[in-house]
């Protein structure tokens, strides 16, 4: 069972049709077994999926392991005089940080 991304960002299950629309998308040595929609679906449920697509044909390029290129971190805004938050902007950041979304 493969999980997917659709363009916004749901994650939806997918299926082929085929071996052929399979092998087109994610290479021919992807390993396939044939099942029903039904089963596929009541499969992803488990998993909070609820949408099924079938033949996707655009799909990302696979990131190549230690290939990853990292998010900068945006600089925090500076603070107002006066601000109410007296500067506090920069725990933003280090939070951010600390998930692993730059750095």
């Amino acid at each position: 069972m493969r999980l997917f991304r659709t363009p916004l960002g749901a994650r939806t299950v997918v299926g082929f049709t085929d071996p052929g629309r399979l092998a087109a998308t994610l290479g021919v040595r992807q390993p396939w077994i044939r099942l029903y929609e039904s089963v596929l679906s009541a499969m992803a449920e488990p998993l909070g999926v609820s949408l099924l697509t079938l033949d996707p044909t655009f799909t990302a390029a696979a990131v190549a392991a230690g290939n990853r290129s990292r998010l900068p971190c945006p600089k925090p805004p500076r603070s107002q005089p006066g601000s109410p938050d007296g500067g506090s902007h920069g725990d933003h950041s280090r939070s951010v940080r600390a998930q692993g979304q730059c750095g």
